[in-house]
């Protein structure tokens, strides 16, 4: 059996485990991120944690890595990545765990990993274009044309967060205005509930359920925030005339009536032509998809000799 070491780094914690070359996770842990603690010790972290899956699997073959920031497709190493993970810019993942281990590596942004996971075994496995988003803290996007990853010019493409869709709007942490993600993420939903009940401990759980439960303002907000995901969804069909949206992030927990509704704002806003076949469906591989996208990626490169595993002595 072929086994590859997934790893899954994220702003709060570090998803990990062994998948096999058939899509199958043989085991999952989790452990905080720390990621005050700086790159170099998250660097060490990481490869603390490869070598305790080596230990209970020792004929792990290769590393998949899936990270939150901008990712360099070619070398493996880290081109931008925010205070969320201080002092991960310019980390030289791949190289580091290539000279470590003597073992094949490949890092994937977190988003782009998640949306190969979903290709590979969850909801886009019968689609040969589809995008993919998480709704979270911000929006992140992935691209996926005719079975293949779209990676763009210098490999960072599907930056979905930042299309304006409000002229002179909300300032956003990008330096522009009126981003999508200052509209449609789960943040600007507790953002503007926060406003209208004037109570600062809530989430996004917190107001589906008060609209379950009755509360017209949270139903209301929850309206025109679903309003505001299909118009920026809307501009993303119109370039890429997917067969398929995914949506993934905290948002995916509301299951598919959530999705229903943005499915029918689509069909309002968009042309008979490009509505027509048009599906929009939560990821369904939950926290696996970024360690399965991860582990996928590097089979796909490995299988198309794109990628050099050359070993760093």
């Amino acid at each position: 059996m072929n086994l590859f070491a997934a790893i899954d780094i994220g702003g709060t914690a570090i998803k990990y485990g062994v998948v096999t070359q058939e899509g199958k996770v043989l085991c999952q842990k989790k452990i905080p991120t720390e990621a005050y603690h700086g790159g170099c010790i998250l660097m060490q972290k990481v490869i603390h944690l490869v070598e305790e899956l080596q230990s209970e699997y020792p004929t792990i073959e290769g590393i998949g890595v899936s990270t939150a920031g901008q990712v360099n497709p070619i070398d493996g190493s880290i081109l931008f990545a925010t205070e969320t993970l201080p002092g991960w810019t310019g980390m030289e993942v791949s190289a580091i765990l290539q000279k470590h281990f003597n073992l094949p590596v490949q890092v994937e942004n977190d988003v782009n990993a998640a949306a190969l996971g979903e290709a590979w075994q969850g909801a886009g496995k019968q689609a040969k274009n589809f995008l993919c988003l998480t709704i979270g803290t911000g929006i992140g996007g992935a691209i996926v044309l005719d079975d293949q990853l779209y990676r763009g010019e210098k490999g960072i493409a599907a930056e979905f967060g930042h299309i304006p869709i409000v002229p002179d709007g909300r300032p956003c942490t990008c330096g522009n205005k009126g981003c999508f993600e200052q509209y449609a993420s789960t943040t600007a939903l507790v953002r503007e509930v926060q406003s209208i009940v004037q109570q600062k401990e809530i989430d996004g759980r917190w107001i589906f359920q008060q609209a379950q439960l009755g509360n017209q303002q949270c139903q209301e907000a929850i309206d025109q925030w679903v309003k505001n995901i299909a118009i920026g969804l809307t501009t993303l069909t119109y370039i890429f005339n997917p067969s398929l949206i995914v949506i993934g992030g905290g948002i995916s927990a509301q299951g598919e009536s959530l999705m229903q509704q943005i499915q029918e704002h689509l069909q309002e806003m968009l042309m008979p032509s490009f509505y027509k076949g048009l599906k929009v469906r939560s990821a369904s591989c939950g926290n696996t998809a970024g360690m399965l996208g991860a582990v996928y990626s590097l089979l796909m490169r490995k299988k198309l000799n794109q990628c050099n595993y050359s070993i760093i002595q």
